[in-house]
């Protein structure tokens, strides 16, 4: 950990008690700032008030006082969940103080090698394969921290100057990190996300875009090279670009020529070895392609990784067979894009699990894949009407209503037949229902578990 003077004697507003925001606060202690942290909501987590307390540390609960801007503080460090509008925030930007979040402090008291992953989708997926893909032939730590759910401050502490990092970075942490310059940076793709919190989609992509604005003729840009947009994109950075392309729209990186993954030319492995199913998983496998690449990694510890890797759970994640039955939890697509490009994997007739919050989606985009790959469309959440049009428009011989992803397994169960898949794919948010995608993805694999009476496999 560098012991960076930047902090010292600094009055630092830490707004959000999750995982960031205290290990934020412990890292500003011992950086030598004065640390306040608030939270809208009260916790029930003693111990860690405790320890904070200890720490020195000043704790608001269960409101965000306006009157917090007027304490003169030097800093705010914020969730990045928390919308620039929020009152409290709104006042502290009129005001200028400047606003970061954890992913930017993390980064500076970090002293090795950052890899940065940004997307609208496979972010999760990407991630998880470079740092396996790093870890087969490093001689030091190779570790995944950022929105993965891995504290990057907490990491930096633990790692030394020879050792990686590969951050999973969100639209959100990279808005408030105006230093923050990894040495290779991946831009998956970038769909239309996060609307109501960017305001537009230019805002969005300026935030995506804020992953290499900081790098220089001596880093790399990683970037999709399948859409014109992306490459018109790929003209604002002053890193070297390194694309990747599964519709082969250029050799200079990593790319799909008929069913093998390429590197500059060089046959690096077999499509059909990839154990990741979907196009948009050959994408993920040629983004960490072009890293591992990039950093030394031979080929045959890139295929040994795509070779076996089973998935990051939610993420179109293998479930198990069941009675000839291929099961996929994939609660992770909560856009039309996701649920598109999931359905497109398979070859086998689909019985599809979709629905949820509704934030106005045109789910006609879904007619062509919809037409191509379902058999039967089970359909949940507040969507499930708007969907189910959708479905009958395309044709889809089956289309029926539940209440929510737990009703609708045992439905989806007796409409499959051996050799059909049953997908959940929900192009819809959770939040309607549940918590979040993962508690859906959880309650799903359970009620399987409990139709099928086997267990997920690893």
């Amino acid at each position: 950990m560098k012991a960076i003077k930047t902090y010292q004697g600094k009055r630092v507003l830490v707004i959000g008690f999750g995982i960031s925001g205290v290990n934020a606060a412990k890292v500003l202690v011992k950086l030598g700032a004065k640390v306040t942290i608030n939270d809208l909501k009260e916790s029930d987590d003693q111990t860690t008030i405790n320890e904070l307390k200890a720490l020195g540390i000043r704790i608001i609960m269960g409101a965000n006082p306006l009157s917090l801007a007027d304490e003169g503080f030097d800093l705010v460090v914020k969730n990045p969940g928390i919308p620039y509008t929020v009152p409290l925030i709104a006042k502290f930007v009129t005001q200028g103080t400047p606003i970061i979040t954890e992913l930017e402090l993390g980064a500076q008291i970090f002293e090795g090698q950052i890899v940065a992953v940004t997307g609208s989708n496979g972010k999760t997926t990407t991630t998880t394969l470079i740092q396996q893909m790093l870890a087969k032939e490093s001689q030091h730590q190779v570790v995944a921290a950022g929105n993965i759910g891995v504290s990057v401050s907490q990491q930096a502490q633990m790692l030394t100057s020879e050792d990686t990092m590969v951050m999973e970075t969100s639209s959100f942490q990279l808005l408030g990190a105006p230093t923050f310059r990894p040495h290779i940076a991946v831009i998956t793709n970038i769909f239309a996300s996060h609307l109501n919190y960017h305001g537009n989609r230019q805002n969005y992509i300026n935030a995506k875009l804020n992953i290499t604005r900081n790098q220089t003729k001596d880093d790399f840009l990683v970037i999709n090279w399948d859409q014109e947009e992306w490459q018109e994109l790929s003209r604002r950075t002053e890193a070297q670009v390194i694309p990747f392309s599964r519709e082969n729209k250029s050799q200079a990186g990593a790319y799909q020529d008929h069913d093998q993954l390429f590197w500059q030319g060089e046959v690096v492995m077999s499509v059909a070895d990839v154990s990741l199913v979907g196009p948009q998983n050959i994408e993920n496998a040629l983004a960490a392609i072009a890293v591992a690449k990039l950093s030394g990694v031979s080929n045959e510890a890139i295929r040994e990784v795509l070779s076996s890797f089973s998935g990051v759970r939610h993420r179109l994640q293998y479930v198990m067979t069941a009675q000839g039955r291929k099961i996929y939890n994939d609660s992770k697509a909560t856009d039309i894009e996701a649920c598109e490009v999931a359905l497109q994997g398979f070859n086998q007739p689909v019985i599809l699990i979709a629905g949820g919050l509704d934030r106005g989606d045109d789910f006609s985009r879904l007619a062509t894949v919809f037409k191509d790959h379902v058999k039967a469309l089970i359909t949940v959440g507040e969507t499930k009407e708007r969907l189910s049009q959708a479905g009958k428009q395309a044709g889809v011989p089956i289309v029926k209503e539940s209440q929510d992803v737990i009703t609708a397994a045992p439905m989806a169960w007796q409409l499959s037949e051996p050799g059909d898949v049953i997908l959940l794919s929900p192009a819809c948010a959770s939040w309607d229902q549940f918590p979040s995608f993962e508690v859906r993805g959880d309650r799903f694999i359970e009620t399987m578990e409990t139709i099928t009476g086997q267990k997920e496999e690893a």
